[in-house]
């Protein structure tokens, strides 16, 4: 793919080619959402577990590990990486916020300590790393992250995790407005689906973030 010219929506169209990234390794931080242990289960019922089987195989066949190679180009350039997940300080789950009450897929119920709120094995932080709990889709308004950034002389985030229209997307348009120069890694990312990955993207790209590819950061890195 070529970054400057993929994923444009309607509004962007015939929009002049953005110009090239310059991502000062000192203010540059990635950032990982919600790739949790809970995630990661098959369900029980049949026709659910066929229906998630994409989703599934597009983790473990690319997210994950692309993530993972990523994650050590990072750490080996002395990049910071920062993990978010999606978990409640209360065990009744008091504090969680009203999309994570409401009736329906995204109802969760994930304290703190469970198994099923922590990060999967493969992407777990290292010592030493930030991790910040929320409650709330979009990890800067439900922790102290924007705070943490600011402190840091963080001015670009590359994201990566899931989902892509819901948590990512959240957190990128959040990222935004407070005018962090965001960049998604479009193959470290997924949706419940290919369509509302690949629309969701679309959707975000050009306004409120620059998306490309694991490859194109590389390159654009020197990573």
């Amino acid at each position: 793919m070529n970054w400057k010219t993929a994923y444009r929506s309607f509004y962007y169209e015939n929009a002049p080619e953005p110009e090239d990234l310059i991502l000062n390794p000192v203010k540059t931080a990635m950032l990982s959402i919600d790739v949790q242990n809970t995630y990661a289960q098959i369900s029980d019922n049949p026709v659910e577990a066929a229906r998630w089987e994409p989703f599934r195989q597009r983790m473990r066949e690319i997210v994950i590990p692309t993530t993972r190679v990523l994650q050590d180009a990072f750490r080996a350039k002395g990049i910071d990486v920062i993990h978010a997940r999606i978990a409640c300080l209360l065990a009744d789950g008091r504090d969680r916020s009203l999309s994570q009450k409401k009736p329906g897929w995204n109802n969760l119920l994930l304290p703190k300590e469970s198994q099923e709120s922590q990060l999967i094995d493969e992407l777990a932080p290292r010592p030493g790393e930030i991790v910040v709990t929320k409650t709330t889709d979009s990890a800067l308004t439900g922790t102290n992250l924007r705070l943490i950034l600011s402190n840091m002389g963080i001015r670009n985030v590359v994201m990566t995790g899931i989902f892509t229209d819901q948590c990512v997307s959240s957190t990128v348009r959040s990222l935004a407005d407070e005018s962090f120069n965001v960049i998604v890694v479009e193959d470290c990312c997924a949706a419940g689906t290919d369509e509302l990955h690949q629309r969701e993207l679309e959707i975000i790209n050009m306004i409120y973030c620059h998306v490309v590819s694991s490859q194109e950061l590389r390159r654009i890195m020197a990573l």
